[in-house]
């Protein structure tokens, strides 16, 4: 119960911090309106362009309703550990950090905590209204929903493990910027976030399934919408458990990385 305790008091203090900056969260709620909208007038010239109404099993709303929720997701998703850690090397805090008496790792993941549940209530949920109205009730409402929380959280501890793989590369580079862009952009494009993977080829949407970034955002998406087999218990658990297969392996691949790389730490200030 100690330890409870202690990892629900970092969520409240980051709820705290998190509801301080209300600038920063308006502003990028008005960021996400500019990137819809540019979203919204290129998919409309594609699909006016190809003079069906249907492009791989999608309609238009069908994209918008998966792009619009997957820039939500994103911002639920969004941690910022490759940038913080780097500076907490360059600033030489990273050693105040791996004294303290809770693992570095476990105190990272929970430190965030806060900002996704302000994130969660403040952004995902009425922009889920909002296209629910827009749409007469497009998205499926049911058991669908409560399943698409559980693969939301384990989308969330996968993106983690993502980050902490590629953030104690800078204990080796000391130089984070490069490598955080690229990771991104792996990310948003393989899973799904930018271009729905229905799109993608058929020859990589299958090496695709194969690899961890679809369990970001393209899963939790198709159970929420009721697609690629989640409308059935099977498809359902076999999603969930492609996503839980990840947290597993990445977790274990993220603790083995950052015990091997925490041991080359070199402190520049401080």
């Amino acid at each position: 119960m100690n330890k409870v305790r202690k990892l629900t008091s970092l969520t409240r203090a980051g709820i705290v911090e998190a509801l301080q900056f209300r600038l920063g969260t308006i502003t990028t709620l008005f960021g996400n309106l500019i990137y819809l909208a540019l979203v919204y007038f290129l998919w409309k010239s594609i699909y006016a362009s190809s003079g069906t109404d249907t492009v791989n099993g999608m309609t238009f709303y069908d994209t918008m309703i998966y792009l619009i929720l997957a820039t939500t997701i994103f911002n639920f998703l969004e941690m910022f550990i490759v940038w913080d850690m780097s500076r907490a090397i360059q600033s030489g805090e990273i050693i105040m950090h791996l004294l303290k008496p809770m693992k570095y790792r476990l105190y990272t993941f929970w430190s965030y905590t806060g900002a996704h549940v302000v994130s969660f209530f403040l952004t995902f949920i009425p922009t889920f209204v909002v296209v629910m109205v827009i749409t007469k009730g497009a998205i499926p409402v049911g058991m669908n929903l409560v399943f698409f929380v559980i693969s939301l959280v384990l989308a969330l501890i996968i993106n983690f493990n993502i980050d902490m793989l590629v953030a104690p590369i800078c204990l080796y580079t000391e130089s984070t910027w490069g490598i955080n862009i690229v990771k991104e952009t792996i990310v948003l494009l393989l899973s799904g976030a930018t271009i729905p993977l229905a799109f993608f080829p058929t020859a990589l949407r299958k090496v695709v399934e194969y690899l961890p970034f679809r369990a970001v955002y393209d899963i939790p998406l198709s159970i929420m919408l009721k697609k690629n087999g989640s409308d059935n218990l099977k498809g359902l658990a076999t999603l969930l458990g492609v996503q839980l297969a990840w947290c597993v392996v990445l977790t274990i691949a993220g603790n083995l990385f950052w015990n091997h790389a925490v041991k080359k730490i070199t402190v520049n200030g401080g």
